[in-house]
């Protein structure tokens, strides 16, 4: 909807949300990390969050080295 122009405010509204900062921090959130960014993250392990640090940096250490 956004994209087609519509003001965040009437989205808002639309979809019955209440508070417009929190749909401006899910857009972004959205727009940096694709689905990932918008799923439940409390009460995940660290452990689960270190690991996943690590493949994001491998990847995108595999990606660099492709270009090379």
């Amino acid at each position: 909807m956004r994209l087609q122009g519509i003001p965040k405010a009437k989205i808002a509204e639309e979809l019955g949300i209440q508070d417009v900062g929190r749909l401006k921090i899910w857009m972004r959130k959205y727009r940096e990390q694709g689905d990932f960014g918008l799923m439940e993250h409390r009460g995940r392990r660290k452990e689960y969050k270190d690991l996943e640090r690590e493949v994001k940096r491998l990847r995108l250490e595999n990606d660099v080295l492709k270009k090379w």
